[in-house]
């Protein structure tokens, strides 16, 4: 896939437009005869896939770290100035409908679902451009598999969002409003049961990292999962439609599948060398060498200081804003957890080779393998690992789910194998929690699963008590579960939008 992606990324991958409503795809070349055979197809397609590369000097793995695990209780980060997106976001203020990582969020990701839109578009309109009926449908199937990843990241985001199942112009998407939380549910949920009858179990060759049948019921049951979690915010995420025992039924045929399974090492799963290995049910596809193809994450979690020393290149969080990981979470490890030293930078030497204190992810990170800038990271982004398909069937057990209790333990009990640490038992959703806290440190999936089990407001306030030495960490409110409509997005016309409550 990286071959197939990436070699045409220029083609498609373009900034939008942070002050308009930007719905025009990039992959909208059916005004001048593109769509007229299955190569032009499996290029807009690969359009669609581009949307998680960098735009905007950033990649949508990126989002993830400002809006996810920044927002959550695994990073402290109130900045010095205050001047950064994530220290906003981190300090839980109310005015940050005007930040460009959150009308990023918008843009890319409506960019994303026109970009799907038209491919299906052409699909309808096309009908004998594709010999291969097949082939045809895997692109139909594919596009609705990555429509329905993007409106699932908005709904999470930003709750109420307009539905859009067809290309349509700036314009004339100035009036079509927002939908409930549950509508867009339903086309989500619609997508990915059409990817799950229509895209194969796998692919190989180049490709390898496409979305697969297993990887759509994957997504599906996350969005079980979320939308049956406790309705705290009237327009959230959360339905409480207590649907885990569907969640449960996708993860087993995951894990029934024979195709996945746990790696021995911790730290071969993020391995350079290691890309694709059993762990992996769906990521991000990256490559280096300086041909636009390469990821930015990384670049995301270090300290400038640190690359300064350590990277031929600059980047990284400045020193008033450094995502510094919390005491709270370091604390929470057990002697002799071996994900420890692969998870975390705790200290380096400065040019003056002198000691710095310093806490930030470097799970992505091998300076052997940094590209020619820090846009150019090659290691593809872990999406859903085997090991949270496994972690989320005990999820749904103890939601009451059918199983055992000695099945969630056993889950429990071999991921705390591999990391070095005994058996525990009686394991009960605050213990795996924090267990999934631990062992998917870093992968962004903390406030997701905050939000998604109800714990959000009683965790993380009782963590601003006993963290937040500066004091400027907001009281987090129902309100701060989603996050504000993109303050350009309400400008763009009077009316059309309503701002969440709380900002």
């Amino acid at each position: 896939m990286k071959k197939i992606i990436f070699a045409i990324l220029s083609l498609f991958v373009l900034a939008s437009c942070e002050d308009d409503l930007d719905l025009a795809p990039i992959s909208d070349a059916g005004s001048n005869g593109f769509y007229n055979n299955a190569d032009d197809f499996a290029q807009a397609i690969n359009g669609v896939y581009a949307t998680f590369g960098v735009q905007s000097n950033v990649d949508y793995a990126s989002r993830y770290v400002i809006l996810g695990e920044s927002r959550s209780d695994n990073i402290y980060s109130p900045g010095e100035a205050g001047v950064r997106d994530w220290n906003a976001i981190n300090n839980f203020l109310n005015t940050i409908g005007t930040l460009g990582s959150v009308s990023g969020a918008w843009n890319v990701n409506f960019n994303g679902i026109m970009r799907a839109n038209t491919v299906l578009d052409q699909l309808a309109e096309n009908p004998g451009a594709i010999t291969d009926p097949n082939l045809r449908t895997q692109f139909e199937a594919e596009a609705k598999f990555l429509r329905a990843f993007l409106y699932f990241d908005l709904v999470k985001w930003f709750g109420k969002v307009p539905i859009f199942e067809t290309f349509v112009t700036p314009t004339e998407a100035l009036d079509i409003g927002r939908s409930s939380v549950s509508e867009v549910y339903d086309l989500i949920i619609s997508d990915l049961n059409f990817a799950i009858a229509n895209l194969p179990a796998s692919f190989s060759g180049a490709d390898k990292g496409r979305a697969t049948s297993l990887a759509a019921k994957g997504i599906l049951a996350r969005v079980y999962m979320t939308r049956s979690g406790p309705q705290l915010h009237p327009d959230g995420p959360c339905l409480g439609t207590n649907e885990y025992d569907q969640a449960l039924t996708l993860l087993n045929d995951i894990i029934n599948s024979g195709r996945f399974g746990m790696l021995d090492d911790y730290a071969s799963i993020f391995d350079y060398d290691n890309e694709g290995n059993d762990e992996i049910v769906f990521d991000f596809q990256f490559i280096s060498g300086g041909v636009g193809a390469g990821g930015f994450y990384p670049t995301e979690y270090y300290d400038e200081a640190w690359a300064r020393v350590n990277l031929p290149f600059p980047g990284g969080n400045p020193g008033d804003g450094s995502k510094r990981i919390s005491d709270d979470l370091l604390n929470s490890y057990e002697d002799g957890d071996l994900r420890v030293e692969p998870t975390f930078q705790i200290t380096y030497l400065n040019e003056e080779g002198e000691p710095v204190d310093a806490q930030f992810y470097d799970k992505f990170m091998n300076v052997d393998k940094a590209g020619g800038d820090r846009f150019d990271w090659s290691l593809n982004y872990p999406v859903l690992r085997f090991t949270d398909v496994l972690m989320l069937k005990a999820e749904c057990i103890l939601q009451g789910a059918s199983g055992a209790s000695s099945e969630v333990d056993d889950i429990v009990n071999d991921v705390r194998a591999r990391a070095g640490l005994g058996p525990v038992s009686g394991v009960t959703l605050d213990m795996l929690l924090e267990e999934r806290r631990k062992e998917f440190a870093g992968e962004n999936l903390r406030w997701d699963d905050l939000v998604r089990t109800g714990k959000v407001l009683d965790v993380m306030n009782a963590w601003i008590q006993s963290e937040d030495a500066s004091g400027k960490i907001q009281t987090v409110t129902t309100d701060f579960i989603i996050y504000p409509i993109p303050q350009s997005q309400l400008t763009v016309k009077e009316g059309l939008y309503t701002q969440n409550t709380g900002y």
